[in-house]
């Protein structure tokens, strides 16, 4: 099976590593993480992000609260520590990933018998648990997700949107974990990735992602999707996923659902890639997804560029929903499944 070569969130020593996403690719830089604060601030700042990637921030950032709290007494270290829990969870309001990740780690240091210290430790092993087990789980979705691609033609064109790979998880990636999967089979003749506006992400990140291990890739602008798929040019779309509701309905970077739609009327199979634990079976829709909005500096501003005249306004949602019916599959670790099989998954499967 194919190693990752991009690790955006590592524990070194005694401390998170992170590769600061918001230099690439113009600057490969990482950022070292050693208190709470720090790691909210850095999954708030999009220091990293993609939801896998932030929930395993989001342990390894509850280890390093637990590691602040200075009490032997375990009701009291239980207390803040569910205080830094909250801090966490206020950054990212839509990525389901992050309140997956900061329940396990509660819940470990909930059920953890012993003095505090031994909690901390039991806290450190279940955030590094979590690392592994996302890696593990990615390419596995890679896998099955290839397996569910269309059999022609032989080499295939994916359309992407944003980025779901190495970069947006623990490593390999959940939609580009499939282009990955894809390209070591053979299987694969391109890859057209969105721009992404308004951050970029597209342009940013995943072509560097892509450039970094030989993987074709054109980038195309986010209004030239419809062009491509009318000219015969896509062969199939994959993308991932912030969270998804019990029904199929799935959150993902603003701008995904113009292309389910559009990959609808030209037929063409759209697939969600995203780890079960991305599935919120609390939400019986998508219409009660929390929708981000974001600073609209990334809207009228580019580096240190403004785009707009004063007195523009702004509306800046950070993701749309995707309607369950739009979805051909959503590929988990388990299999690629059909949007309405979800709730017989949470019966056969164990999650966290």
């Amino acid at each position: 099976m194919s190693s990752p070569s991009v690790y955006p969130v590592t524990w070194y020593d005694d401390h998170v590593r992170l590769i600061d996403q918001t230099r690439l690719p113009n600057e490969y830089a990482v950022v070292e993480i050693k208190r709470c604060d720090d790691m909210a601030h850095a999954i708030k700042t999009m220091i990293v992000r993609g939801a896998p990637a932030i929930g395993v921030a989001a342990a390894y950032g509850m280890y390093l609260g637990a590691r602040e709290i200075h009490t032997a007494d375990r009701e009291q270290f239980l207390t803040k520590l569910e205080v830094m829990a909250k801090q966490l969870r206020a950054t990212r309001p839509t990525a389901v990933n992050l309140f997956w990740a900061v329940s396990r780690m509660l819940k470990t240091a909930h059920q953890t018998i012993g003095p505090v210290d031994y909690l901390k430790q039991s806290l450190l092993e279940m955030a590094q648990t979590i690392n592994l087990e996302d890696l593990q789980t990615c390419q596995a979705i890679g896998d099955h997700g290839l397996q569910a691609l269309p059999t022609t033609p032989t080499q295939l064109r994916i359309l992407t949107h944003c980025n779901a790979g190495a970069l947006a998880t623990a490593g390999y990636g959940t939609a580009l974990g499939v282009v990955r999967s894809a390209w070591r089979e053979g299987r694969l003749e391109r890859l057209y990735a969105d721009e992404t506006r308004p951050r970029l992400q597209g342009a940013k990140l995943t072509a560097w992602e892509c450039v970094q291990e030989g993987i074709p890739v054109t980038v195309i602008t986010d209004g030239m999707a419809a062009h491509c798929m009318q000219r015969g040019m896509i062969d199939a779309v994959v993308v991932g996923a912030d969270r998804i509701a019990a029904n199929g309905d799935a959150a993902n970077k603003i701008g995904t659902y113009s292309l389910a739609l559009v990959a609808k009327a030209h037929n063409i199979p759209f697939f969600v890639a995203a780890p079960l634990s991305t599935v919120d079976f609390d939400l019986t829709d998508g219409n009660q997804i929390p929708i981000e909005e974001r600073d609209p500096v990334e809207i009228y501003q580019i580096g240190d560029t403004r785009l707009c005249p004063p007195g523009t306004e702004f509306y800046n949602p950070a993701f749309d929903v995707t309607p369950a019916a739009l979805i051909a599959a959503i590929v988990t670790e388990h299999g690629a499944i059909a949007p309405q099989e979800l709730k017989a998954q949470l019966h056969t499967k164990q999650v966290g």
